[in-house]
Parts: structure tokens; sequence; C-alpha cells
């Protein structure tokens, strides 16, 4: 039977995805991911984005992270802007009140700051920054205390001090002094399926460019190269800050655009970013 799923795709810099609703339906959305995902044999995005037809008891709107590979992630920054804007254009209405978001992480509230047409600009609380190497979760044995700064980690390339983190999902920052002197690429495909992460890992390269701004190359789990990454921006901002080398509010550079991140001290980290709408339309399965 041929099936049509409706579908709207946006893009959060450079950072794409495909949105769908479960309107009660059960579906294999693994499966889905996959075919949907792919950039030649279907639509093409970094992942697929699955809402909730309606609320719970408490307005929070339930959010699956689905990667490219048809692996479920726990959160997405990108994504999170992605369905308030989906959310938005679908009640027709341009919310000035938080919107409620509930995924695997735990519920993340996202304001609008600026709407257009159909670009729209938010701010997300991601929450506060998980530093424990147990609940990131890290296993590099007992002697590993939190925060994990400067932890001396065996590559192809060598040895390598990396800052881990996670942001609901797991993230290893690497500092490098310039792009085009590692293949940060093959580096991110290793580091993903170290053993050291039990769930894999997102991978941020990370170049400081002064005390309030970072360029960020970003190898998301599941997916390889992106042109960005919501929370792989939360997480590189957060090891420049716990590393000493920024300040608490950072400008993150990536090569699709920016977006700014800020961690108040003892607080939650929040990421600040445009949405824009690419198509809409309906996909046969």
């Amino acid at each position: 039977m041929v099936k049509q799923i409706p579908f709207a795709k946006f893009q959060a810099v450079g950072n794409d995805f495909i949105v769908v609703e479960t309107q009660g339906r059960r579906k294999s959305w693994r499966a889905l991911a996959r075919k949907i995902c792919d950039r030649r044999m279907g639509i093409g995005a970094d992942g697929l984005l699955v809402v909730g037809e309606r609320p719970d008891r408490q307005g929070r709107f339930p959010v699956r992270v689905i990667n490219a590979d048809g692996n479920e992630a726990e959160i997405s920054g990108n994504g999170l802007r992605i369905v308030a804007a989906y959310l938005l254009r679908r009640m027709r209405r341009a919310a000035r009140k938080p919107i409620f978001l509930k995924t695997k992480a735990g519920v993340r509230e996202v304001v609008l700051l600026e709407v257009s047409s159909r670009r729209w600009v938010f701010r997300v609380d991601m929450g506060k920054p998980v530093l424990d190497p147990k609940k990131i979760p890290f296993k590099a044995g007992v002697r590993v205390r939190a925060p994990v700064l400067g932890f001396l980690l065996n590559t192809h390339r060598g040895v390598l001090p990396v800052t881990v983190t996670s942001m609901g999902n797991p993230h290893c920052s690497v500092f490098v002094a310039e792009f085009a002197y590692i293949d940060w690429a093959s580096l991110g495909a290793e580091i993903e399926e170290s053993s050291l992460f039990p769930k894999g890992t997102n991978v941020e390269f990370v170049k400081v460019v002064s005390k309030k701004e970072i360029r960020v190359r970003f190898w998301e789990r599941g997916v390889g190269m992106t042109l960005s990454s919501g929370s792989g921006s939360c997480a590189a901002a957060v090891a420049s800050i716990l590393n000493g080398l920024t300040e608490r509010e950072v400008r993150v550079t990536t090569v699709a655009g920016a977006m700014q991140v800020s961690w108040p001290e003892n607080g939650s980290v929040f990421l600040t970013g445009p949405v824009e709408l690419i198509a809409r339309g309906t996909y046969t399965l």
C-alpha cells in the first residue's frame, strides 16, 4: 500500500531536518528516517523530527529526534528550534509565550525572539551541562573526575587532550590551532565509536578566535559531518568556558553561519539562533 506522509523541511544554520507528526499512528520511525533522510533516494536531511499532534496535560509537545542512520538521539538544539517554528506555523500565530518540548533528555523551553514570513530566531534553554562522567556516560575508569578536562584520548593521530561533557547527549570537544592541520572528519568518525563512550558521542573540533568567539567543525553521532549543531555548539562553548579560554557568552561560528551561546555561572546553557523553512510537501512511502 502506498502511504502519503505530510512533511516540512527546515534548516537551522545549515543543520537540516524533516518534520512529521505522529497523528496517532504507529510507524517504524527508524526505517522512515533512513529512507526520507537519504540525500539521493529520499528528500535528504541530517535527521527526522517526530512531533506529537497534541500537547500533553502540562502543555508540552513530545518530540523524538532520529538521526539519518535511524538511531534515536536524546536531544537536538537546532532540532528544538525547528520544531518550535513548525508548531508556530501550524498554529498560524507568532507566539510570544514559551513553547515547551518534551525530549528524551527532558523538557526544554523555547522562546521566540524574531519572526518574518519564513524565518524565525529562537532562544532555547538547553538545561545545565552534565559533567559527571558516569552520567555522560564516559567510561574511562574510576580516577576520572568531573569535569573531564584534558583527558588524553588515544587516536590514530596519537594522543589528543579532549574535554568530555553532555548536553543531554554526549559530546567530546577537541581544541585545534587550525582545521586544515588535521583530518578532523576521520578523527570524528573514530572518536564517535570509541569504547569509552558506551552510547557513542558527538565530536566538536574547536578553534578559539577570542574570548568571545569560537569556530567549530562538527562530527555528529549517527550523521557524520554537519554544517552546524545546536547541542554541539553548546558543548563547544561549555568546553571553552571550563578551560578558561572564553567568557561565558560566546559567538559560535560554523561553516553555515553563527549562533550565540551563553552559560551563566551555575545556570542553564542558552542557545540562540535562526531557523528557515525550506519546503513543505508529501512524501510517498
